[in-house]
């Protein structure tokens, strides 16, 4: 068996247009994403509003481009109108999904203000409530934020010091009803009809909103597929994606098995597409329905129950603060080259969280901001994952994993720009070995590798911390070349790696 990988890639065989949404993040009222991550106004940087500037440049550079709202398993308790009018004049409430007291000192309006600081590429995704409430307050909250004025709801919100309209075109409706542990949990059948109660009341105020259904909060639930198909029977021609939600973790040490989960990943994908086309056919629809892999990241789950049941209602407390290693950063590279390489169907995506809980960025209350290691390879799939994603299949070596079976040890997708240029996004699964990469370029005129970034540690659990900011960033690889219309290049081994074509 040859060790070397090889895939060839043509203009003429290609997946699909990648949404610039597919590099979204997620803000849910959880720990410190917002409380000294995005929002501390007694910080050094913070500006008027109290956002913090260190962080809001971390933000631009990840490239972020949707940002989902309030949550979350917070958004199941959460009343919008709390979170409107004087700051000082909110109410503070428990939080029955994280155990902690919410001060709704950032809220609705905040959340607008900082999208519009993040750039003009920062779309809102705002979440209702279908947990403890329903129709009326999504129409209620909907109004509020969309209607011009001369109502006694937008006449609120112009009166809140909002003048112009919040535009939040993309809608959430509910998080993960299909989960037990849920605050207003309910069967397909329940919340399939509350989903599509919700979405012809809102398609009253504006035919052309977009709806996310909840889909399944992950492959391994009871439910899954017989979830999605009951949802699906009621909301079909109501909404315009479902959602998916998936968490990875190393379990037990099996490092081999983690680092293949985008293998789960894909399977999770093509199983909920094969789900929705069936209903589809079913109703006799030509609609297609997209996909919102509205949550995906590394997250060590197992140690969240723990952390969750010793708090007493404390505010912004830290919270799933996960310290992400080299490892993680290629595993999170992986999961991007997986939702890159089902582009046609997946529309929408958000990196759970943004800033501290689970995330790409850190932040010190009154100090510093940094990178984690898997900024990296998100910053550079929204950078130049832009375009249109060409046909990867994969002939090279494999290896066995006790979670996901035969995997192969390259992973890879390939993006090719307006311009034409061509961006290869690959992974090296093997720990020990470095993996030889031939591609053939077929039908594009490109004369040489214009960079060769690599993300990779000697010490493959090493980290960025506050002690070491720096401590992990991405190198430049060495001997990658293009001739006669072949790239060869060498992948070092447990790597996340971009090399660009021009």
């Amino acid at each position: 068996m040859t060790r070397t990988a090889r895939f060839a890639l043509d203009p003429a065989f290609t997946v699909g247009t990648v949404d610039p949404r597919l590099f979204g993040s997620f803000v849910e009222h959880l720990g410190r994403c917002v409380y000294t991550g995005i929002f501390e106004p007694d910080h050094p940087t913070a500006d008027e509003a109290g956002l913090r500037q260190d962080v809001l440049e971390l933000v631009r550079e990840l490239g972020v481009t949707v940002i989902r709202y309030p949550g979350g398993n917070f958004v199941s308790g959460y009343k919008w109108e709390d979170s409107v009018g004087p700051a000082d004049e909110r109410p503070r409430r428990l939080d029955l999904a994280w155990r902690t007291t919410e001060s709704n000192r950032f809220g609705l309006s905040e959340y607008i203000a900082f999208l519009k600081k993040v750039g003009p590429q920062a779309e809102p995704m705002m979440a209702v409530n279908l947990g403890t409430r329903g129709v009326a307050e999504a129409i209620e909250l909907q109004e509020y934020a969309n209607h011009p004025a001369g109502t006694e709801l937008s006449d609120r919100r112009v009166a809140h010091g909002d003048k112009d309209p919040f535009g939040i075109r993309l809608w959430c409706l509910g998080n993960e009803m299909d989960g037990p542990w849920q605050t207003g949990h309910k069967t397909a059948e329940e919340y399939g009809r509350l989903a599509a109660e919700t979405a012809r009341a809102m398609r009253q105020i504006d035919k052309d909103v977009e709806l996310v259904a909840c889909g399944s909060s992950g492959q391994g639930m009871d439910t899954f597929a017989e979830w999605e198909a009951t949802v699906l029977q009621e909301t079909y021609d109501l909404v315009d994606h479902i959602s998916l939600h998936a968490y990875y973790e190393e379990h037990d040490g099996d490092r081999d098995s983690f680092l293949a989960s985008a293998v789960d990943m894909e399977s999770f994908i093509e199983n909920v597409v094969a789900t929705c086309d069936h209903v589809g056919a079913r109703l006799k629809s030509k609609k297609k329905i997209n996909l919102s892999f509205d949550e995906w990241n590394v997250w060590y789950m197992s140690r969240t129950d723990a952390e969750v049941s010793a708090l007493d209602w404390p505010e912004a407390p830290r919270l799933l603060e996960d310290v992400y290693s080299v490892t993680d950063a290629v595993v999170l590279g992986s999961l991007l080259i997986a939702l890159l390489r089902h582009a046609d169907r997946v529309t929408v995506a958000c990196l759970a969280q943004l800033v501290n809980v689970i995330a790409p960025i850190m932040t010190e209350p009154g100090g510093p901001a940094w990178r984690q290691t898997t900024f990296f390879p998100f910053a550079a799939a929204s950078r130049f994952g832009r375009g249109e994603v060409l046909d990867v299949r994969v002939s090279g070596p494999t290896y066995d994993t006790k979670r996901h079976g035969t995997a192969d040890l390259l992973h890879a997708t390939a993006v090719r720009a307006q311009d034409g240029t061509v961006t290869v996004f690959a992974v090296n699964r093997s720990q020990t070995e470095a993996l030889p990469l031939e591609v053939a370029l077929h039908g594009m005129a490109l004369g040489e590798v214009v960079e060769h970034s690599v993300l990779a540690d000697a010490d493959p659990d090493a980290r960025n911390t506050l002690a070491e900011p720096e401590r992990v960033a991405p190198h430049a690889g060495s001997g990658a070349t293009l001739e006669d219309n072949t790239l060869k290049a060498t992948l070092e081994p447990l790597s996340w790696n971009v090399i660009r074509l021009g």
